[in-house]
């Protein structure tokens, strides 16, 4: 038999007959190995144990040591696992498709009945009967007209068309848990066993049409959760107790922030209240902006089409710009318009107006630049997923030769925004050339050389992510920590060598000459609306002071305290503090529990004693403790406080 040559992550090889398997490879290099071996990276791909090696590769082995690997190996391990649950339970279930997601896994049935908490229950119980089992995982390689047959004959049609939406020329993966069988690419552990028992949960059941398409059948979706431990289940569940309790939308609610109707979905609408943490943190941004060399723009809501047909989004975005079809006066046809879904079109319409030079270089352009865009109503959540929006958008004109230090000038500018808005981690992801993309291989090179530069100069613990870039250049993307561990991507900066060409942008170089300028994509919240959301739940509604809507609350003990306590509120208004006077004819805990319950952050306490020593006593929202001081010294405090982070002095 002929032989290959597997090298090791040491860089060491070693030559096996051809067709070995990862798991032979183990057993050949410690019986210790051969045990803990769960699967393999084969070339880069994730391989199973069982699968053969045809040619010279590079080999890793993983243990369940190995995070990523193991988790998805467990999770998807689980889906299969929960789908001969069911089928054991109830046999004239369909199964359909059931792939790995973020901390856990879903998989499709068609049932006639619906699922009920109950019946998750008794899965759980079936599931956890066939790993005690450690039944053997197998696999097979079959041809395609064979897997039919099988499908056909045990009455699992989803299976049959899965099978005929395979491209011709890749195998037909067949895997056994046990007497159980699916259609799959793998890979997955070798014995229900190695699934650890404890460490999963069955969470709900929602609707789904089979393929996305609302004409299919309409499906019933279990999700389930799985980590490595019982300790990291439960820290996950507890994370998403605590998230229940963070909803931006129950919060809002009891904020009186916004709200959402049908007459308007994915459409926000706005409450004093929530409006005013919006104005704080617009006016907040537009300071960091100027100060950063940016100039503003307001660009049209409404263009038409010709636009859009220029730039590509009529081709590639259409199904989610909102049309518009207007009877324009003496035209002989309807002219159509579309709500503007970015604003990068429009950025670059400034940019042509009037002749730019180098020297105009690079040109800072910043819009809070309202976009709409269509969204499946059924994915809409609050402000994270909307169909309207302001974008804290800006796009840099500049040379190639320029890209690297404003990359560099940007991440040193999200840094300290994300700093002052209360998120000190966050973590960047490098998404380099895909293989269907405009430009040239040199143009794409110094664009991605440019960029690893620049955050190189900056920290060096970023993510590489091959392939993911935009078709028009490589981009970074921005992932944020919140209180809870929970990651949010909001910032993005993208390199476009494609929509100056398409859209005739140029400048004048020293030469004399006509040049493409390169074209900055760039975004720090993402948007406001959904920025917004994330830190009513990452501060679960207690607001810094500056952007909290209410800052200060005065209220009376006793009614004879009324004059003082807007006397209280008339000097904190002065100092800049947006407060209100509370002289209702209510008890103060009454009160206290009213203005807590809106995440007031201060509530100054009046009564007779306090008019009497011209003092206040300061409750700070979320501590029992109070103390008594001067009403001088509050207001100091509170405006201090109340301050911007950027208006601070040192």
């Amino acid at each position: 038999m002929a032989q290959i040559s597997l090298t090791f992550p040491d860089g060491s090889s070693r030559a096996f007959d051809r067709g070995v398997t990862p798991a032979e490879v183990a057993a050949s290099i410690s019986k210790s190995l051969e045990k803990k071996a769960i699967s393999a990276t084969v070339n880069g791909a994730h391989w199973d144990l069982q699968w053969p090696i045809e040619a010279d590769a590079t080999i890793a082995l993983h243990t369940m040591a190995d995070d990523a690997q193991a988790l998805e190996l467990v999770r998807h391990d689980l889906a299969h696992i929960m789908a001969r649950a069911v089928q054991e339970i109830w046999p004239d279930v369909k199964v359909t498709i059931g792939p790995v997601i973020q901390n856990g896994w879903y998989y499709d049935f068609d049932r006639a009945e619906p699922f009920t908490p109950e019946d998750l229950g008794q899965i759980e119980t079936k599931m956890r009967e066939i790993i005690a089992r450690r039944d053997p995982v197998t696999t097979d390689v079959w041809e395609r007209a064979r897997a039919v047959r099988y499908y056909e004959a045990n009455g699992e049609p989803y299976k049959v068309e899965l099978i005929e939406g395979i491209p011709g020329d890749e195998p037909i993966r067949m895997y056994w848990h046990g007497h159980w069988q699916d259609l799959c690419r793998g890979p997955h552990l070798q014995h229900t066993g190695q699934v650890p028992a404890d460490a999963f949960k069955l969470m709900t059941v929602a609707g789904a049409y089979w393929r996305g398409d609302s004409s299919r059948p309409m499906l019933q979706r279990i999700y389930g959760v799985a980590f490595k431990s019982r300790q990291d289940l439960k820290a996950h569940l507890t994370m998403l107790e605590e998230a229940a309790k963070r909803d931006h939308r129950k919060l809002g609610r009891e904020m009186a922030l916004f709200h959402f109707q049908e007459e308007a979905p994915g459409m926000v609408f706005w409450h004093p209240a929530g409006w005013t943490v919006y104005r704080a943190l617009e006016d907040y941004m537009r300071r960091r902006l100027t100060a950063a060399g940016y100039r503003e723009i307001r660009t049209p809501q409404v263009v038409d089409r010709k636009l859009w047909e220029a730039s590509g989004h009529w081709d590639k975005y259409r199904e989610n710009m909102y049309i518009t079809e207007i009877d324009e006066e003496h035209a002989n046809e309807k002219r159509v318009n579309a709500l503007k879904p970015m604003n990068c079109p429009c950025h670059v319409q400034v940019f042509n107006q009037g002749i730019k030079s180098y020297r105009d270089l690079p040109l800072r352009m910043a819009e809070f630049g309202s976009c709409h865009r269509y969204e499946a109503h059924g994915a809409l959540h609050g402000l994270m997923r909307v169909r309207g929006f302001t974008q804290d958008d800006a796009h840099i004109f500049c040379t190639e030769d320029q890209i690297e230090a404003e990359c560099a000038a940007f991440i040193d500018l999200l840094s300290g925004i994300y700093r002052d808005l209360g998120f000190a981690k966050f973590d960047i992801k490098f998404s380099t050339r895909p293989e269907v993309r405009v430009g040239s291989d040199e143009v794409w090179d110094k664009a991605e050389a440019a960029l690893e530069k620049a955050i190189l100069s900056v920290r060096n613990d970023f993510e590489l992510d091959p392939g993911e870039g935009a078709f028009y250049g490589p981009k970074l993307d921005f992932k944020l920590t919140d209180a809870i561990g929970r990651e949010w991507q909001c910032g993005t900066f993208q390199a476009d060598f494609n929509l100056p060409e398409r859209l005739d942008a140029s400048y004048v170089g020293a030469d004399g000459d006509r040049h493409r300028p390169v074209m900055l994509h760039r975004a720090i919240l993402g948007s406001f609306e959904r920025f917004i959301g994330i830190l009513i739940e990452s501060y679960a509604g207690k607001l810094p002071l500056w952007l909290a809507p209410t800052q200060a609350v005065v209220a009376s003990i006793v009614s004879d305290a009324d004059d003082y306590v807007r006397e209280a509120t008339t000097a904190l208004r002065a100092a800049g503090l947006r407060a209100e006077a509370d002289v209702r004819n209510e008890k103060i805990n009454y009160k206290v529990r009213e203005h807590s319950l809106a995440k007031v952050p201060a509530i100054l306490a009046i009564g007779q004693r306090e008019v009497e020593d011209r003092t206040v006593t300061l409750r700070r929202l979320g501590e029992k403790q109070t103390r008594t001081v001067a009403l001088d010294e509050a207001v100091a405090v509170l405006a201090d406080e109340a301050t911007p982070p950027d208006l601070r002095t040192a």
